[in-house]
């Protein structure tokens, strides 16, 4: 079974409202980006891993980062442009029925027993899935006006995490089906959802934050420090 990670790394991040694109930002010392990097570089399972950059990254280069199994491209406008990006960079060599594990640059915090659980419970699947914890907090839907208009049901409801994990071919027709499309999706599992398909959750650690906001680093920091990463 041979396994290859996408990890897309184009992205601007607005929202964290810094100059320098968040997964540079450091944290313990090192940069959220090479975190990452190294949390899919340390399972022995993942045989390449593909950096997605934008073209005008000025960052990169500064890292002095390199391992004889990663490989990067160019990304596109959107995530999964740039996921589809990544997926054209090793056309050439992935088999159809490859597995490919796309993770989020700015989720530094991922631990190996997640993605190695994650591979044990896909690798038999019929379609493919994605980490996801359940969702414990009260769920508020807000209108226009910043006024609560509705309480959802939790049941059910769980929080997308990464890595997602897919067959070669079915992820290339997936992506390539939102671009043709013009659908808009935030992760590979609803490019797959929208073929008609139900991917498979695996339950991933809360841990696994995403790094949007400045609060975010805070608590990124402290998981690994509680890891002996300083």
């Amino acid at each position: 079974m041979t396994i290859w990670a996408i990890l897309p790394a184009a992205g601007i991040g607005r929202r964290m409202g810094s100059i320098t694109p968040k997964q540079y930002i450091s944290v313990c010392g090192t940069p959220v980006l090479v975190h990452s990097i190294e949390r899919l570089l340390a399972v022995e399972e993942i045989q390449q891993l593909v950096v997605v950059l934008q073209e005008d990254d000025i960052w990169w280069s500064e890292l002095n980062f390199y391992d004889p199994r990663m490989l990067t491209t160019w990304g596109g406008d959107e995530r999964f442009n740039s996921v589809l990006n990544g997926l054209e960079a090793i056309i050439e060599r992935a088999e159809p029925d490859d597995w490919v594990l796309v993770h989020d640059a700015v989720r530094p915090c991922v631990t190996q027993a997640d993605i190695r659980q994650l591979i044990l419970e896909l690798s038999e699947h019929n379609v493919g899935g994605l980490l996801a914890t359940p969702i414990d907090d009260t769920v508020k839907k807000i209108g226009v006006d910043e006024h609560v208009i509705g309480t959802l049901d939790r049941n059910g409801l769980w929080s997308a995490l990464t890595p997602q994990m897919f067959r070669f071919e079915l992820l290339y027709k997936a992506l390539s089906n939102a671009v043709t499309k013009g659908i808009s999706v935030t992760d590979e599992a609803s490019a797959v959802e929208n073929l008609g398909l139900k991917p498979k959750v695996v339950m991933g650690e809360k841990s696994n934050l995403k790094i949007t906001h400045e609060a975010d680093l805070i608590i990124a920091e402290a998981f690994l420090s509680s890891e002996g990463i300083e």
